[in-house]
């Protein structure tokens, strides 16, 4: 058993290491006065993005005005990874102070969270492939196959429409990429992200007049009513100041709807510096050397990622194989009150999407139990823990099965009482029987830890969409992504055959004979 002592080991180091370096970054700003606000940064441009020329820094219109805001109230402000359609219910259970992410003014959102005084008004507008000469407003699009994004406004104008074969994605750039390739007639979302997404794009175009209004508010918990104040108050010092136009005329989205909000019609000599920013990133040509070195700046995030998914994934299977493994046993071996518990545990996992199980550990449990509140690198560990026991759970009971149940009675005819002959006759047989497909579901692991991102960890697959939405380059980024999974998973395989080979019954024999 000395090879499974050694992966415990480990195990524990790998676990201890991973701890801290999270639990670091949580505690870098445990003694001084910060906003954390939450955003997805997936989103792209104009909103919050990795600049192009350092991924490393943050920049988009909102990002500029929550560190004015931060500013006003003389407080440090830090960025919080989360997807956008979790960002309200990270929110509710305290990961961070606010939320800003183009987050649209709704009578229903305003139940759950309170919204600041709007910071940015705007309108939906209409994207097609550049020769449709059909489409010019809502009616046109009746009939078609129109794409948007998920949970926003535009979804409901389409849908409350009637008659539209609405298609919903998670992020907006997606929308267009089918729109170029033909799988989508035409598009519907909030005109920033059409203008940076399609104002500039061969392919596409933007046409007919705005549709309807959206405003949008930085989102806080409905407890939080004196942050509220503030914000409100400095957001209100920006609008009296200037600079709020400034930061939006500095992205181009200074409009005529923002002008009549602020009563402000004067001549604005601002350079438009993100936005020209942001078309030159996008409209670069780039040399071979170009893809090189930005494949090779890649490094340092893919390197990260890698760490905190390789330890997420270890951690998470040593919990599976040893709840996997008790599981089993009571399964197998305990009285019919346990058994039915160990039945029902393996089926309920094992008949409930992962996913559905991590929004209900992350997002779910601190609602009912407010006061357990877990990390997202804690509650992925107990998702996917649980969720690969029950399948180990199975194999082990495999493993157990196919062990003579003679042994059993032979072990105890000889004077081993029934624990130790588990541990010495029964339990070494059967895990030589597992090995391999513990191998598989650890490669298997490996790749749904990136449904962990829906709980704010940042990992592998993750920091792709990050760099694919950035540079809108998902072939090279990919190939990168896919080599760096097949490296963490080749050692583990190397590992399971030595496992299979220390194990085997011609193994043993050739250890009897000597």
């Amino acid at each position: 058993m000395k090879i499974f002592k050694n992966f415990f080991v480990l195990l524990i180091i790998v676990t201890f290491f991973t701890t801290v370096s999270i639990q670091s970054q949580e505690n870098s700003y445990k003694n001084k006065k910060v906003l954390k606000w939450a955003a997805d940064i997936e989103s792209g441009a104009p909103y919050s993005f990795g600049h192009p020329d350092n991924l490393d820094s943050l920049v988009g219109f909102e990002v500029d005005i929550i560190k004015a805001i931060a500013e006003e109230l003389g407080m440090h402000q830090v960025h919080v990874q989360n997807q956008w359609d979790g960002l309200i219910p990270g929110l509710n259970i305290g990961n961070y102070d606010v939320a800003i992410n183009g987050l649209e003014i709704t009578s229903d959102r305003q139940q759950v969270v309170n919204f600041s005084d709007p910071y940015y008004i705007s309108y939906e507008q209409i994207v097609v492939r550049k020769d449709v000469e059909t489409i010019s407003n809502l009616s046109d699009l009746v009939g078609k196959k129109v794409g948007t994004l998920k949970g926003a406004l535009a979804e409901r104008i389409l849908r409350a429409t009637g008659g539209i074969d609405v298609r919903t994605y998670d992020s907006e750039k997606n929308s267009y990429t089918d729109s170029e390739n033909g799988r989508l007639e035409a598009v519907l979302i909030d005109q920033p992200v059409a203008m940076y997404y399609a104002g500039w794009n061969p392919q596409l175009k933007i046409t007919g007049q705005p549709i309807g209004n959206f405003t949008y508010g930085i989102a806080m918990n409905k407890s939080d009513t004196l942050l509220l104040k503030k914000i409100n108050q400095a957001i209100m010092n920006l609008k009296t100041s200037g600079k709020l136009r400034e930061i939006l005329e500095r992205w181009k989205l200074w409009n005529f709807m923002m002008a009549n909000e602020l009563r402000d019609e004067s001549v604005s000599n601002v350079q438009h510096s993100g936005y020209d920013m942001y078309i030159k990133s996008q409209t670069k040509e780039l040399t071979i050397s170009d893809k090189i070195y930005r494949y090779i700046s890649y490094l340092p995030m893919f390197g990260q990622a890698a760490l905190i998914t390789v330890g997420l994934s270890v951690v998470a299977m040593g919990v599976a194989i040893l709840l996997g493994l008790f599981l089993a046993l009571v399964r197998v071996y305990a009285p019919k009150p346990f058994s039915s518990f160990s039945i029902a545990f393996i089926e309920i996992i094992r008949g409930t999407p992962l996913l559905i199980q991590l929004y209900f550990i992350y997002y779910a449990l601190p609602e009912i139990f407010p006061s357990l509140s877990l990390s997202p690198f804690v509650a992925a560990i107990i998702g996917l823990g649980c969720n690969y026991a029950a399948y180990e759970a199975e194999n082990y009971r495999a493993g157990i099965s196919s062990v003579p149940k003679g042994q059993m009675k032979a072990a105890i005819s000889l004077g081993l009482k029934k624990f130790q002959a588990l541990r010495h006759v029964i339990l070494p047989q059967a895990i030589r029987v597992v090995i391999p497909p513990i191998t598989n579901d650890f490669i298997s692991l490996l790749k749904d830890s990136s449904l962990v991102s829906v709980i704010t960890m940042v990992e592998l697959t993750k920091v792709y969409g990050l760099l694919a939405a950035t540079y809108y380059d998902y072939i090279g980024t990919g190939i990168m992504v896919a080599a760096i999974y097949l490296l963490i998973g080749l050692p583990f395989v190397k590992l399971s055959k030595l496992a299979e080979k220390k194990f085997s019954p011609e193994n043993k024999n050739n250890g009897n004979k000597k």
